[in-house]
């Protein structure tokens, strides 16, 4: 999870391939029309994301053979909370942090994403760091992808061990 530039679907992949489970990204499942606003430059509203939190955790509910990481940036506790009632199942958020510039920088040497720069601003004032009481980890983004990755790793499998 995390803002736009931070790294969700690299590090996803990477995660994925590395405990040998299936990869999505949530981007994919936005409406038509909510790519296009955002393309615009005007920020989603709860009532633009509510029906695609619905459609993500549901695709997080059907995953049942073995382990799904999803890319999504689920910005708000609600949001992630929406995400934990439609998939039915617990849910393991991995936040990634980078301070703006960072963030931004990365934005603009992509070339083939929807989200322009010009929306970072808002996706950080809308971002609630993960509460102490959900499950998940906060993991830097300054560091190496794979590093980023094993970190992330490190994190799930303490959470499986006490959760056993």
């Amino acid at each position: 999870m995390g803002v736009a530039g931070c790294g969700k679907t690299t590090v996803g992949r990477l995660l994925a391939e590395r405990l040998g489970a299936a990869f999505a990204d949530a981007d994919g499942l936005h409406s038509p029309e909510s790519v296009a606003k955002m393309a615009a430059g005007r920020p989603l509203t709860d009532e633009d994301r509510y029906p695609w939190l619905e459609r993500v955790g549901q695709l997080l509910g059907r995953e049942t053979e073995g382990q799904l990481v999803m890319a999504c940036s689920a910005l708000r506790r609600d949001y992630r909370d929406r995400l934990r009632s439609a998939s039915g199942r617990p849910l393991f958020f991995v936040h990634l942090t980078g301070d703006a510039d960072l963030l931004a920088h990365r934005m603009q040497e992509r070339d083939s994403h929807f989200m322009p720069v010009s929306l970072l601003r808002s996706q950080l004032d809308t971002l609630e760091p993960l509460d102490i009481d959900e499950d998940g980890a906060t993991v830097s983004i300054t560091a190496h992808p794979s590093e980023i990755v094993t970190e992330a790793e490190l994190y799930l499998r303490l959470q499986a061990t006490s959760s056993s």
